[in-house]
C-alpha cells in the first residue's frame, strides 16, 4: 500500500514543481491547503484500493507444502511461487496493478516535466535556469530510484523471477529509497550543505593528521 501511495505522491509532487516553475504567480492560489489534502488523500485511497484488490485475490489461491518464502516481507510475487493452483489471474492482476501504479503517475510526471523543461529553456539568465533546475533535481533523483526498481520488480513475467535479484530490488525500493529521501531533499537546504561541507572538511583534515 505504501509503495502504491508513494507513486501517486511523487506524481503530486511533480504537479507542485510544475506550478512553482511554470505558474509561479498563481502557485499560492492553486496549491492551497484544500488541494494538498485532496492530493494526499487520493494517493492513500488509490494505494489502499489496489492493495485490497491484490490481497483478496491472494486469499483465493490454494497453498500447500512449505509456507516459507526467501524474502524480506510477504510480497505478492514470492507468494505466487508457493501457490499450488493456477496463478494466471493473479499474475495478470499484478501486471495491471503495476501498470496503474507506474504508468498513470509516470505519464503525469512526464507531462509536468515536459512543461517544466520548456519553461526552463525560455529563461534567459543562467542563474534563473540553475535555480529552476535545482527545484526539481532532488525530485528527479527520487523518481529515478523508486520507479526504476519498482518497474523492474512488477512489470515483468513470472518466468523471469529470481529470489536473489528480486530481494535486491525490493530492498532498494522499500528500504534504501525511503531512507535516502530525507537526505536527498535536505541537500537543497543551504544550512545542510554548509554543515555537510564542514563534516567532510574536518574528516579530511583528521585523515591527513
Amino acid at each position: 500500500m505504501s509503495g502504491s501511495a508513494e507513486c501517486y505522491l511523487l506524481a503530486a509532487m511533480s504537479y507542485d514543481r510544475y506550478l512553482a516553475i511554470c505558474k509561479p504567480l498563481h502557485y499560492a492560489v492553486f496549491m492551497n491547503g484544500s488541494l494538498c489534502v485532496q492530493l494526499v488523500a487520493g494517493s492513500w485511497v488509490s494505494g489502499l484500493l489496489l492493495s485490497l484488490g491484490q490481497t483478496s485475490l491472494i486469499f483465493t489461491l490454494p497453498f500447500c507444502g512449505d509456507n516459507r518464502i526467501n524474502y524480506f516481507f510477504c510480497d505478492i510475487p514470492p507468494l505466487l511461487t508457493l501457490a499450488c493452483g493456477d496463478t494466471t489471474l493473479n499474475e495478470i492482476a499484478v501486471f495491471v496493478a503495476g501498470m496503474l501504479i507506474t504508468l498513470i503517475p509516470s505519464l503525469l510526471i512526464l507531462g509536468s516535466y515536459i512543461h517544466i523543461i520548456s519553461t526552463i529553456l525560455k529563461i534567459t539568465s543562467a542563474q534563473g535556469r540553475h535555480k529552476a533546475f535545482s527545484t526539481c533535481s532532488s525530485h528527479l533523483i527520487v523518481i529515478t530510484l523508486f520507479y526504476g526498481s519498482a518497474s523492474a520488480m512488477y512489470l515483468r513475467p513470472r518466468s523471469s523471477y529470481t529470489p536473489e535479484s528480486d530481494k535486491f530490488l525490493a530492498l532498494l525500493y522499500s528500504v534504501v529509497t525511503p531512507t535516502l529521501n530525507p537526505i536527498i531533499y535536505s541537500l537543497r537546504s543551504k544550512d545542510i550543505n554548509r554543515a555537510l561541507r564542514r563534516v567532510i572538511t574536518s574528516n579530511i583534515f583528521l585523515l591527513k593528521i
